[in-house]
């Protein structure tokens, strides 16, 4: 029995402007001025490692560095929305101190059933995250991803070959972590 191995990698977008202690998921927020530099890195290690593809949550924080990495690859942009971060709802900018205390208890009592108020569950991020996955491993081409934190912990354990663990520690962000996937023909 043969079988295929291609790269993926993982990479998150760097740091963001006016953030620090805020909730933030979906909200459209700049990069940090100098990102580019970082982009331009992460281009030169996409090519030196076989990517045919960039796959972009549609955030413009990471559609900016997906657009900056197609221009210096050469490398088409494919938008997937189940790489977006989680969806929280009604807690989208507020700061952490200003969640309500209980809420934040049952979130870190039940991690995949609880989701903010009119936002997402982690069963539903774990569901659209293995669903692009399992579209991946069809695929069988060497793909960067370009996400968030929430996905790419999940992304990352999966190229791991174990079962995704919301709680895992998230990538920093501006770092990429390279697998090479093996499967069966």
């Amino acid at each position: 029995m043969t079988g295929h191995t291609f790269p993926v990698l993982l990479a998150r977008h760097p740091a963001l402007n006016g953030v620090a202690g805020r909730c933030y998921g979906r909200l459209d927020i700049p990069l940090a001025a100098g990102w580019e530099e970082g982009a331009t890195l992460l281009a030169e290690r996409l090519l030196n490692v076989g990517c045919e593809v960039i796959h972009s949550s549609p955030s413009s924080r990471c559609l900016s560095i997906s657009r900056h990495l197609a221009a210096w690859t050469h490398r088409a942009v494919v938008v997937d929305p189940r790489l977006a971060e989680l969806d929280f709802g009604l807690w989208e900018g507020m700061l952490w101190d200003e969640v309500p205390r209980d809420a934040l208890d049952r979130w870190g009592a039940d991690p995949k059933g609880f989701a903010p108020p009119e936002g997402e569950s982690g069963r539903a991020l774990i569901a659209r995250v293995q669903s692009y996955w399992d579209d991946l491993m069809c695929k069988k081409i060497g793909t960067c991803v370009v996400s968030h934190g929430g996905p790419l912990r999940l992304l990352k354990g999966l190229a791991c070959g174990q079962t995704p663990d919301l709680l895992a520690p998230s990538m920093p962000q501006g770092t990429a972590e390279l697998f090479n996937i093996s499967l069966s023909a």
